[in-house]
């Protein structure tokens, strides 16, 4: 087993200093937006999903490595969204690691949120967690560090992005109906929208097949099932759209 110090090198000799990421990963599961989530080791402390860069790895490399090693998954929707750089955020840090320089030092943590469908994802815990899950977002526990304050900049930064470009495609089934991408919509952006202005500007966009089946099994009229149509989905997200929520 190595020593502190022996540790403490092994960090220094393969990771940048200074330089961290932190991500934001969103899902939706029965109707309700999670984020993923780690408690620390032996204690009541929680955390976002993050880690260092390898010396000669790419920023984005390092984000989509660390998200695979959280969820499990690759070819993740990754957004960076912000640099965070207060010089205490890393206090906490500080109190902990107090003979480890690698820990001591103050880091700039490039900001990530992920957007992932919630029954790819098999959460697994870091070296310096017990537990890796999901957390609705009307349950969440204190955050160490400055996580909070990262989580509410994701959160807005997506409810802001919803307004010009589409959201859906990773966290939506295949197939879904459209009170359900609704509600996927009006969870996000924490408020209700009309149903049929909602889906008429939705269809407007050309992003939605509408199928031949229906959800079936309900109280009332069966709803029609939808799919993305993928090639018009992804050159909305590089043109944007018209129009906000």
């Amino acid at each position: 087993m190595l020593t502190k110090e022996q540790l403490d090198d092994h960090w220094e000799k393969i990771y940048l200093n200074h330089i961290s990421i932190d991500c934001v990963v969103f899902g939706f599961h029965e109707g309700q937006l999670k984020v993923l989530m780690l408690k620390s080791n032996n204690e009541e402390a929680w955390y976002l999903p993050g880690g260092f860069v390898l010396k000669e790895e790419p920023i984005e490399e390092a984000a989509n490595r660390i998200l695979k090693e959280r969820t499990g998954i690759d070819e993740v929707f990754l957004r960076q969204f912000h640099v965070f750089g207060d010089p205490d955020r890393s206090k906490f840090h500080n109190e902990i690691y107090k003979d480890n320089s690698f820990f001591n030092q103050r880091f700039i943590s490039i900001g990530y949120y992920a957007l992932v469908d919630f029954v790819d994802v098999t959460p697994m815990p870091d070296a310096f967690s017990e537990l890796c899950t999901w957390r609705d977002l009307d349950d969440l526990p204190a955050f160490q560090l400055d996580h909070e304050h990262i989580f509410r900049t994701a959160l807005d930064t997506l409810r802001l992005q919803l307004n010009y470009q589409p959201i859906g495609y990773s966290l939506m089934p295949q197939q879904f109906t459209m009170p359900e991408l609704q509600k996927l919509y009006e969870t996000i952006l924490d408020k209700k929208l009309d149903r049929r202005n909602f889906q008429r500007r939705i269809l407007g966009f050309g992003i939605l097949n509408k199928l031949e089946e229906t959800r079936k099994g309900g109280a009332h009229k069966a709803p029609y099932l939808y799919s993305f149509n993928l090639e018009n989905y992804r050159a909305a997200l590089k043109e944007g759209l018209q129009g906000g929520w």
